[in-house]
């Protein structure tokens, strides 16, 4: 199963419309969930019906929290998404086999075994889960929340018995860029990074849809994080794995 979750606090202003890029990576079985960060009291309503859209496109969640919640909704989601596309793709087999359109139209007996299957795939299918983080420049003061998120999602799947493996990608790429750069390649474990995010000059600009579709491309080949991540400046061997 594999995933894209979007960390942003505003609209995208530059390139390709990211609902776009959602339908494009739901089509190559890639869900898409996003997250809009928020201060107290800050309103991004302009942001919200994107924010709402890409998930939509994506086969997604989407969820305004506060910092201090992050780190629950980051792990809330990525595990809720797990769930849901077995629980679809159960009703899919049912549907086949037995002719009901879902779980809840089986007999009760059939039904608690079929629970109890769906809750073993979630625990045990291998997952990839991409983050893709917005730095434009109102997101400064909440990365911190951020990183400590990602660690926190980190520990939440090493409990599960199958495979987790995550990735870490922000954007903008540079002052007038389109793209995104690869912070942590593939992993299961970042006990050993002592930073996931680098110090990063904040940019203006919001370019979520083409960040999207290089993250997509990330998924196709193997290789893509290893390939681009040499080419970073100023990161040094602490800094990823």
């Amino acid at each position: 199963m594999r995933q894209l979750l979007l960390i942003t606090d505003g609209c995208s202003n530059v390139g390709m419309s990211p609902v776009v890029a959602a339908a494009h990576a739901k089509a190559e079985g890639i869900t898409v969930n996003v997250i809009g960060v928020v201060e107290r009291g800050e309103s991004i309503s302009s942001a919200e019906v994107e924010i709402e859209e890409i998930a939509r496109a994506g086969g997604g969640m989407s969820r305004l929290v506060e910092t201090r919640q992050l780190s629950q909704t980051v792990q809330m989601m990525t595990r809720k998404t797990v769930v849901t596309t077995i629980q679809q793709a159960v009703n899919k087999e049912l549907r086949q086999v037995f002719g009901a359109e879902s779980i809840e139209a089986l007999p009760p007996e059939r039904r608690g075994e079929v629970v109890r299957v769906i809750d073993e795939l979630g625990e045990s299918s291998p997952l990839k889960v991409a983050l893709l983080i917005d730095t434009s420049a109102s997101m400064r003061p909440k990365l911190a929340a951020v990183e400590e998120a990602i660690r926190d999602l980190v520990l939440s799947l090493q409990s599960r018995s199958g495979r987790s493996e995550i990735a870490v990608f922000h954007f903008p790429d540079s002052e007038n860029g389109e793209g995104c750069v690869c912070d942590l390649d593939w992993t299961d474990n970042i006990a050993g990074v002592k930073r996931i995010l680098p110090r990063l000059a904040m940019r203006g600009t919001t370019p979520t849809g083409p960040a999207m579709m290089q993250v997509i491309d990330f998924f196709r080949q193997g290789d893509y994080g290893r390939t681009i991540r040499g080419e970073m400046d100023g990161m040094t061997g602490e800094d990823v794995v």
